[in-house]
């Protein structure tokens, strides 16, 4: 664990969102991969011995012969999948995802794993990170993880990459998805380990944090030792008030559009005239793409959006929404382990006033929390460079800093 931990603090992170790029001397064995790795082909149906049954089973698993050349040719092991979640009170749902280990004998107890949770992709199930080949930028992630000796499990969520109903912002159900990613990287391969770490940012860090609070009584065959939750979309309640008094900021409009579209395909009883009007009514299907072909239109949309577009059209829609964002929300109990929450203070999606009440109740409810309240950071340049380090102690069993005692 010692040489892991070495390994995994000097992996170049990029903060919060982004992964790590590890240069690959290019020599002449590495030329003749290349040139044999360009070629590619096409994906293949893997067969797992034991799919198993129940949350983090296999139902499906295939090679991935498309990754970036840079992370075939650092020796992965790697598989899109699909898996099984069983959420209490929902029943079991079927969710997509990519798992990856390295290459060769894992150490003693099996490789250790970081679960990842990817921020805002969109709601629309082409969406997801295994749709593309780079995993939406997460595949340098992918590649410095496991060349620090760590294997890698990476949800799409619910409704992105396979069919289903996205459910965007709710971290409850995004929880349950990152643990149960963690089942199915074990499931298809064996030789990763229990002990395990969460790691998300923006609506991944509310993802992260979840599992966090999860973990304990959903997983207890697994080990969680920590969670980063970077810019975490942890309470979002707030819009609704922000909404009615027109103070949306430009970003968090086009972010509660996406909200009310995902609660809709989930509840047909929401109607989503109740909280719409003008040119987010007119121009609602531009809004909701999310895909390259639709950007340029869903720009234009977002340009055109007033400042009373969302405003609920009664005081009772907008007490339903605000309830529905608040079953959403964390925190909802004691955290299972050690947690990291780094944020900015002049973030315009997430008001740095809503983190900073979600930790004031993480604290109460004693959880073991290092604070790292960014002054001037905004949502995507939130500074990530403590993370591996935060994480290596975490494995290494070193005792983390609590701010809630300050």
């Amino acid at each position: 664990m010692r040489r892991t931990h070495r390994a995994l603090t000097a992996v170049l992170l990029l903060p919060a969102l982004a992964g790590c790029a590890v240069v690959v001397p290019v020599g002449a064995d590495v030329q003749r991969a290349l040139a044999a790795a360009v070629t590619g082909s096409d994906p293949q149906p893997m067969v797992i011995a034991d799919p198993g049954t129940g949350s983090g089973s296999i139902v499906s698993a295939e090679t991935m012969p498309n990754l970036p050349i840079q992370v075939r040719l650092s020796g992965v092991n790697a598989a899109k999948v699909a898996y099984r979640s069983v959420q209490p009170d929902v029943g079991e749902r079927e969710v997509s995802g990519t798992v990856f280990t390295p290459q060769g004998d894992a150490p003693e107890g099996g490789w250790p794993i970081i679960s990842y949770a990817h921020g805002t992709t969109g709601i629309e199930q082409d969406c997801a990170p295994s749709e593309s080949s780079s995993l939406l930028g997460a595949s340098a992630l992918v590649q410095g993880y496991t060349t620090a000796g760590f294997a890698v499990a990476i949800t799409d969520y619910e409704g992105l990459g396979y069919p289903g109903d996205h459910a965007y912002l709710d971290n409850i159900t995004a929880g349950y998805d990152v643990i149960d990613a963690v089942r199915a990287l074990r499931t298809v391969f064996p030789d990763a380990g229990t002990r395990w770490a969460a790691f998300g940012g923006s609506q991944g860090g509310g993802a992260a944090w979840a599992a966090n609070e999860l973990a304990d009584s959903y997983a207890p065959e697994l080990d969680l030792v920590g969670a980063v939750a970077l810019a975490p979309a942890a309470n979002m309640v707030g819009l609704v008030d922000k909404a009615i008094a027109g103070t949306l900021t430009d970003d968090q409009g086009p972010l509660l559009q996406w909200v009310l579209e995902s609660l809709s395909r989930r509840d047909p009883a929401l109607n989503l005239d109740d909280y719409r009007s003008g040119n987010a009514a007119q121009d609602w299907a531009a809004l909701t793409g999310c895909t390259p072909d639709k950007a340029a239109a869903r720009e234009d949309a977002v340009k055109q959006l007033g400042d009373k577009d969302f405003v609920p059209e009664t005081d009772e829609a907008a007490a339903v929404l605000r309830e529905t964002l608040r079953a959403m929300a964390v925190p909802t109990r004691p955290a299972s382990a050690p947690m990291l929450v780094a944020y900015g203070d002049a973030d315009t999606f997430i008001d740095a006033a809503w983190t900073d009440a979600a930790l004031e109740r993480a604290c109460a409810f004693g959880d073991v929390i290092t604070i790292d309240r960014q002054a001037g950071r905004g949502h995507g340049d939130v500074n990530g460079d403590a993370v591996n380090a935060w994480i290596a102690d975490r494995f290494a069993g070193v005792p983390a800093q609590n701010d809630c005692s300050r």
